[in-house]
């Protein structure tokens, strides 16, 4: 006979989680709230189309208007699904799914007119009539989702999600709208061996769709394997995401590896601000062309010295390149490493120079840099290596000031246009710089460049441009 087998009783208590923590589910209400904005989209269509079709046909056109949009209503819908515009993230940024609702109308209307064209049906229907159901429903749809909103907070709250922080003893985490517990207090620690530990953990993270835990790093590892069985997204807080800036996480040949650069802009992105550097440099460099040899005459007749001055620069990729620049001092003074920034009253500036310098003549040069691809219009401008803040060099100041780098030097930049030139006596100068110079890297757009090319026309002139 078989021995009996041993088996250690398994005490499965329940303490008083269950009056201290019962977050209601959202998922429910979130699926209403899809639901609800769905049948929105379709109700505002077919009465969008519906409408425009009467007003022009009577009650014939409104019926053919309705057959447009049933035809429309499967492709918009087919692609709002794909697209995201019924997600989480379009109930939590209503303008977000506001704009993928319009998008996949867009695609669905476009797709129609060329199903259309293909079949030859065009003269079936009222041009007239589908085009102005088109916006009508474009605009409907808009307001109708801008009226969901009320509808999305008073279902699910300010924060859509239930969002959870578990303090076990790490930094302090500020989550706005998130439910707050003590792992010591509700007598939860990270003890997979500990079957009690793992239900009391099960019955705080019931209904929470994300869970955040500060803890110290020697239980992370801990945490980590106890919330993969939790059936929740979950994450643990590490500082050294922080320190190294990193941007994203993989796993990669059994290795952990941190993301902690990127490129700020994708081949398509950087091709179009190359295409309008050179349009716009080649234009102006053709339109400024006598204000140019004028300029180059006056410094030669100055006192017979070299009409452009070159100072290495540091640009994109923190490789040197050679900065033009008409000569605005003395041949015998110039600073070839920018140790010294030019002031008010610089003696070494002479009076030509005075000029150019100070309705930044000086600078157009560059515009042959930005020619040759060392430099574009907008970007962080470029430094000597040797400029110095207050008695600190720029990046003893703050070592971020590397990564502006990650673009080609400009003309101009945000820096520039908020009047954060000149010469840098304290740190605090750079410092102002260095944070327009961030936010620029963190949200480009070449109608951003175009609106700081029109901006540096108010500061051409400027009571720091010495």
């Amino acid at each position: 006979m078989n021995a009996p087998i041993s088996v250690r009783p398994v005490v499965t208590e329940r303490s008083h989680v269950d009056d201290l923590l019962v977050a209601p589910s959202l998922e429910r209400r979130r699926l209403q709230c899809y639901l609800a904005i769905l049948v929105g989209d379709v109700v505002a269509i077919l009465c969008a189309f519906g409408l425009t079709g009467y007003l022009e046909f009577g009650r014939p056109g409104m019926a053919e208007s309705l057959i447009q949009a049933q035809v429309i209503l499967p492709l918009f819908i087919t692609i709002a699904l794909y697209n995201g515009s019924y997600s989480m993230d379009t109930l939590r940024y209503h303008w977000r799914g506001l704009f993928k609702a319009q998008v996949a109308l867009l695609l669905a209307m476009v797709t129609v007119v060329f199903v259309h064209f293909l079949a030859k049906t065009s003269s079936d229907f009222s041009r007239f009539a589908f085009l102005s159901g088109c916006a009508l429903a474009l605009m409907t749809v808009a307001w109708l989702r801008l009226q969901m909103r009320s509808v999305v907070g008073w279902r699910c709250g300010a924060n859509v999600m239930n969002e959870l922080v578990v303090d076990d003893g790490g930094p302090m985490v500020k989550l706005p709208g998130a439910i707050r517990i003590s792992a010591a207090a509700m007598g939860i620690r990270p003890n997979l061996s500990d079957p009690q530990t793992l239900d009391r953990l099960g019955l705080v993270l019931r209904n929470i769709d994300r869970v955040i835990v500060s803890c110290p790093p020697e239980r992370r590892a801990d945490w980590a394997m106890m919330l993969k069985g939790a059936n929740v997204d979950g994450e643990v807080l590490d500082d050294e995401v922080v320190r190294l800036g990193a941007q994203g996480a993989r796993v990669s040949n059994g290795y952990g590896l941190l993301m902690v650069s990127a490129g700020p802009l994708g081949l398509r992105d950087r091709a179009l601000k190359r295409l309008f550097d050179v349009t716009f440099a080649a234009s102006a460099i053709f339109a400024l062309s006598p204000l140019l040899i004028a300029v180059a005459v006056a410094v030669k007749l100055q006192d017979g010295g070299p009409v452009f001055f070159t100072q290495r620069r540091m640009g994109r990729g923190n490789r040197f390149f050679n900065m033009y620049k008409f000569r605005s001092m003395t041949q015998a003074l110039c600073d070839a490493q920018g140790n010294v920034s030019a002031s008010k009253d610089d003696q070494r500036i002479t009076r030509v120079g005075k000029f150019i310098r100070s309705t930044s003549i000086d600078e157009l040069p560059q515009l042959f840099n930005v020619l040759l691809g060392d430099m574009s219009l907008v970007g962080p401008r470029p430094h000597a290596t040797g400029s110095l803040a207050g008695e600190k060099l720029f990046w003893e100041v703050d070592q971020r000031y590397w990564q502006r780098h990650s673009l080609k030097p400009g003309l101009s930049g945000l820096a520039q246009v908020r009047g954060f030139r000149g010469a840098t006596d304290h740190e605090a100068d750079l410092v102002n710089r260095l944070q327009s110079d961030l936010e620029y890297l963190e949200g480009w757009t070449i109608t951003r460049d175009i609106q700081i090319l029109f901006l540096t026309l108010r500061v051409l002139v400027h009571d720091r441009a010495f």
